[in-house]
């Protein structure tokens, strides 16, 4: 199985995101992770859906996704031209023994403490995967209390083709943005 990440973009409309991930669900397709947010239009939202499935599977769910009503463009985010980055937030039981062990892991981890209480901290982290998932592994001797992860979101590194279409918009209309 191959994992696809979809940035697409969508209008900033009510029942987009429902519509989305119902195609997913309709299909039988799994998301492994979706982040929503909107762009500096705020018309605009971009969705980045993380997939896995054979490769003509991921073919199929592009192609279903730019059918959509309310979707404006979706890209395919290459793995060797795209920078991933993924939100987490760890807390950890941390009796006054185990503090100075943790803030080694999380200075390791170049992380950063956001909360501490008598008896627990809480661990901000931001990074691949790969990485949030090594910080979880060193964490693995204490006791995580919770976990909440964003999702991967991603950007084409350079001017991708988006930004290339919203700047020759931008010429034709004026200076007016749409993304």
């Amino acid at each position: 199985m191959e994992r696809m990440i979809l940035s697409i973009l969508v209008e900033n409309t009510p029942g987009v995101l429902n519509r989305v991930a119902g195609l997913f669900s309709r299909r039988g397709y799994n998301i492994d992770s979706l982040t929503v947010g909107e762009t500096n239009n705020p018309n605009i939202s971009r969705m980045t859906v993380a997939a896995r499935g054979m490769p003509d599977t991921l073919i199929q769910i592009e192609k279903q996704v730019k059918k959509i009503e309310d979707v404006l463009d979706v890209f395919v985010l290459d793995d060797n031209s795209s920078v991933y980055r993924e939100l987490v937030m760890i807390k950890v039981k941390a009796s006054s023994a185990e503090r100075q062990d943790i803030v080694s892991i999380v200075d390791i981890f170049r992380c950063n403490i956001v909360d501490v209480a008598p008896d627990s901290l809480i661990i901000e982290a931001t990074g691949t995967q790969s990485k949030i998932n090594g910080l979880l592994a060193m964490l693995d001797s204490f006791k995580v209390m919770e976990i909440v992860r964003t999702g991967v979101a991603g950007m084409a590194r350079g001017l991708s083709d988006f930004d290339i279409k919203k700047m020759k918009s931008n010429r034709e209309t004026g200076g007016i943005s749409n993304g």
